[in-house]
């Protein structure tokens, strides 16, 4: 359990760090540097375009070894964060974005892959160590909304060079847990091709759904709450969120480890869907903390599930590529879903029109995750 809390700082860098942070950032970035919403969702596609182009070579590097993957990913993320802070025009900003997304791909693939053998030792509670790991997204979060309003205060760049150091702590703390933890899955069997992946393919389609409709949300919602007159609940929203991020192993576990088919990722789905509409309708402070919670208990929830599924349907020697296949088809939707809401948001909808096309993508994803076979 600790290694895996230990092993769950990746998460918090590639994630709460480098991508989920910047919607804090946005607003006084967008006011100091004269950013439109498509420029401003430009910022995090190129996250997810790197995202992708890191999923695709990792398979590649993690031959070298899962664990030098997971550190070398971790270091590229800590020094592009860090110079986000030297500068203030767009193309630098969009190149340290994408390398921050080539790290953070990284520490997800060798993660994943790294907590799905150290969870394969503890089969009853797999789905919850899983969750683990990928909840440490949500300490990045709640770091980040305590950490980072009083910084901003004093404008952006201190807010990114307080991220690049706090991964650097990040990798000096999973250093030794590392060493502990096996560093490559099972090789594939003499004489046999690769296992296929059609298996997987509502889940996937679901995924891709998922990549698009909730980054739309991480990377608005704050932008949002200062639109509708809530910008004194962004630290309260954020935390709760980050927290229910963490909690969300305990939520969901039980449910991913026993519910056939796809159906947990399809429930996961319906109730982002509905955490993404709840401010769309209601712009009370209850209704807006209570879509941060509900978005906050699901959406690594949606993450891990792939893990789980992934598991399930490959033989062990293709988890690795299972994972890949899903970080690939997320990173397409992440790198479309931030420049379309962008766009709609510059239209004359506005960041209504945007957040509403990103829940109707989920409540699509939702019922995609219902085509996958019962008996996977």
């Amino acid at each position: 359990m600790l290694d895996m809390l230990t092993l769950s700082l990746g998460g918090a860098v590639a994630l709460g760090f480098a991508r989920f942070a910047y919607a804090l950032l946005l607003p006084v970035m967008r006011s100091d540097l004269g950013w439109n919403f498509t420029l401003s969702g430009g910022m995090n596609a190129a996250n997810a375009l790197g995202y992708l182009l890191g999923a695709l070579s990792a398979g590649a590097l993690s031959r070298y070894g899962l664990r030098h993957t997971f550190r070398l990913g971790i270091l590229l993320t800590s020094i592009s964060l860090l110079l986000c802070a030297a500068t203030g025009a767009g193309v630098p900003l969009l190149l340290l974005r994408l390398l921050a997304g080539v790290g953070g791909a990284w520490i997800f693939v060798s993660g994943g892959a790294l907590a799905s053998l150290a969870a394969r030792a503890h089969p009853a509670q797999s789905a919850k160590l899983l969750g683990i790991f990928y909840g440490g997204a949500g300490i990045g979060i709640v770091l980040s909304a305590l950490a980072l309003p009083p910084l901003l205060v004093h404008g952006w760049r201190g807010a990114w060079l307080a991220l690049g150091g706090a991964s650097l702590v990040c990798l000096g703390l999973s250093w030794r847990t590392l060493n502990r933890l096996p560093d490559r899955t099972a090789a594939l069997p003499a004489g046999q091709g690769h296992a296929p992946l059609t298996p997987l393919g509502w889940s996937l389609a679901a995924y891709a759904c998922f990549g698009v409709g909730y980054i739309a949300y991480m990377t608005f919602s704050v932008a949002f709450l200062r639109s509708v007159g809530q910008a004194s609940l962004v630290t309260p929203f954020w935390a709760l969120l980050g927290a229910c991020v963490i909690a969300n192993p305990f939520v969901w576990g039980p449910l991913a480890a026993r519910a056939r088919g796809a159906r947990a990722m399809g429930l996961q789905l319906l109730t982002l869907a509905v955490g993404a509409a709840l401010p769309l309708l209601w712009q009370s402070p209850g209704a807006l903390l209570l879509s941060g919670a509900l978005f906050g208990l699901s959406f690594l929830a949606v993450v891990t599930f792939t893990t789980i599924i992934t598991r399930r349907v490959l033989p062990e020697h293709a988890w690795s590529r299972g994972i890949v296949a899903f970080t690939v088809v997320s990173a397409l939707g992440q790198v479309s879903g931030p420049l379309l809401t962008g766009l709609l948001a510059d239209s004359a909808g506005g960041l209504r029109l945007g957040l509403g096309v990103s829940a109707a993508i989920l409540l699509l994803g939702a019922g995609l995750a219902l085509g996958q076979r019962h008996n996977s």
